[in-house]
């Protein structure tokens, strides 16, 4: 079906991307995976084209509020040529969206600009050892002592970690016993602040260019300039930027949908079996043309949230249904296409076993498929 969300400005911002993942990205992937890292400089590189600058305000050296779309593109170009871009995605995707709200003039001054050169990386530190999903059950703490908030505690699975420049924190800095969900707080780390520390890169079996780590904090001193928003209404933070989370995975979830399909139909015309092309058979047609249409309804159902999110009209719950939706059938799809390439979809250096391992996490993070359901389910009334 023809897509309706793109106009032109779009497509010329596209055809600049596609060029800069053909030069700077694809022919990089395989030494990134064995360095099992992707380079800061890629992120500087991505700033000279404007990529990291996004919806900055211009006076910081972006672009200028654009919207989710281009977002969207960068995505789907990365996807179309099998590369990976590290925490990029979480950075610009997700922990953008938190200094562009909550930020005051002052920490705009300083951090913004050293976003839009790429050398302010960002990520956001929620889960701990013993916390996922329950965030206001959260260990980390902060004291105020002075001018300074002292920081202890642990957080785990950061994505982006490894490469950070500046750490939003979730931190416990008040209790409340009426309200659990009260005296959250949000605390700018900065890379250097004696007893912040970075673990080891963490062994995922997929992902492996999308840095991920253990942070631990110890007796952090962190100004009480570097608290973002009001003290104490993290979570409703949280709660507020969860639509557009949610929609970027499940937008990346389309786009390997999409990558995985691209390779197998590539895959069956050239592979032989008995004779004959594995395409040919009435079973590849079958697999392959129910696996198409699904995944035509999932592009339309992103394509709509995109556009429902630009306009400020994205709920938590559509949000819900379309991470559901869209992330279920990558595993499904992935699965599938990984059973026509049968053994060698399981050798690594087929693009189709990493969609397939990079797959598993999408019903996880960002809140897991049970927890999707559940707020629909509520939405329902049941």
């Amino acid at each position: 079906m023809e897509r309706n969300l793109y106009e032109q400005e779009h497509e010329d911002f596209r055809g600049m991307v596609r060029a800069f993942m053909e030069k700077e990205v694809a022919p990089h992937q395989e030494e990134w995976l064995a360095q099992k890292m992707v380079p800061k400089s890629l992120f500087e590189k991505a700033a000279e084209i404007g990529l990291m600058g996004l919806n900055v305000p211009e006076e910081y050296g972006g672009s200028g509020p654009v919207g989710y779309r281009y977002n969207q593109i960068i995505s789907e170009e990365t996807a179309r040529v099998g590369g990976h871009l590290g925490g990029m995605r979480v950075h610009s995707d997700v922990c953008l969206a938190y200094i562009l709200a909550y930020a005051d003039d002052e920490q705009k001054q300083r951090w913004l600009p050293r976003i839009a050169e790429g050398k302010g990386m960002l990520s956001i530190a929620m889960t701990e050892p013993g916390t996922g999903s329950d965030l206001a059950g959260m260990k980390t703490t902060a004291r105020l002592d002075g001018d300074h908030w002292v920081l202890n505690g642990a957080k785990t699975f950061i994505t982006g970690g490894a490469n950070a420049d500046l750490v939003i924190v979730v931190a416990r800095t008040s209790s409340s016993p009426d309200n659990r969900r009260k005296g959250l707080s949000l605390l700018v780390v900065e890379d250097g602040m004696p007893g912040f520390e970075k673990g080891r890169l963490l062994n995922k079996i997929g992902l492996p260019l999308q840095d991920t780590v253990e942070l631990s904090f110890t007796d952090v001193h962190v100004p009480v300039a570097n608290v973002l928003g009001e003290e104490g209404e993290a979570f409703s933070y949280l709660g507020n930027n969860l639509p557009q989370e949610r929609l970027s995975i499940a937008s990346g979830a389309v786009v390997a949908c999409e990558a995985a399909l691209r390779y197998t139909v590539d895959y069956v015309k050239d592979r032989q079996v008995f004779g004959q092309a594995l395409a040919s058979f009435q079973n590849t047609k079958f697999e392959l043309a129910a696996l198409e249409a699904k995944v035509e309804a999932a592009r339309a159902m992103v394509d709509r949230a995109v556009l429902l999110h630009e306009d400020g009209k994205l709920t938590p719950v559509d949000a819900a249904k379309c991470k559901l939706f869209c992330t279920e059938l990558q595993g499904e799809v992935v699965d599938r296409c990984l059973q026509l390439f049968g053994g060698f979809g399981y050798m690594l250096e087929y693009p189709i076993a990493r969609l397939y391992t990079d797959a598993r996490v999408s019903r996880i993070y960002g809140g897991t498929s049970e927890i999707m359901k559940t707020i629909i389910a509520k939405s329902m009334g049941i």
